[in-house]
């Protein structure tokens, strides 16, 4: 039979991505010389981009699981995690900062996104786990 366990580095790997990203993205928008009006626009377009990371994550899982979803909400997740990439993708071609500083927003932004659908996975396995052990 297969082990189909949630491993402690994956987790603890999952939280350390998330951390470092969101982390680093906040702390270098922190420092950044730029108009509080833009460390705004960029303040919103991460919380937007994990909003939208996490509820894709759950929607398809959901969809695995046989759990209802909208087709609706399902493309508006998918729309969602589009024009959150897009507006930071606009947003720093526009903006007058560095090539690396261009580069580490998008980064800390990928990271953020990856580590916040990660840990969004492993907390559901988790639970199913709990679940399975209680049952």
């Amino acid at each position: 039979m297969k082990n189909n366990k949630t491993s402690l580095a994956f987790v603890a790997a999952s939280w350390i991505g998330l951390i470092l990203g969101i982390g680093g993205y906040l702390i270098g928008l922190w420092r950044a010389e730029m108009q509080l009006n833009e460390k705004g626009y960029y303040l919103l377009i991460i919380l937007y981009g994990l909003f939208s990371a996490v509820s894709i994550q759950k929607s398809v899982r959901d969809k695995l699981e046989n759990i209802p979803v909208t087709d609706v909400y399902y493309g508006l997740c998918w729309a969602s995690l589009i024009i959150s990439i897009s507006l930071l993708v606009i947003g720093l071609i526009n903006a007058d900062l560095l090539p690396s500083e261009k580069g580490f927003y998008a980064f800390g932004f990928i990271l953020s996104l990856f580590g916040a659908i990660c840990v969004q996975k492993n907390t559901r396995d988790l639970e199913d786990e709990k679940k399975k052990l209680n049952s």
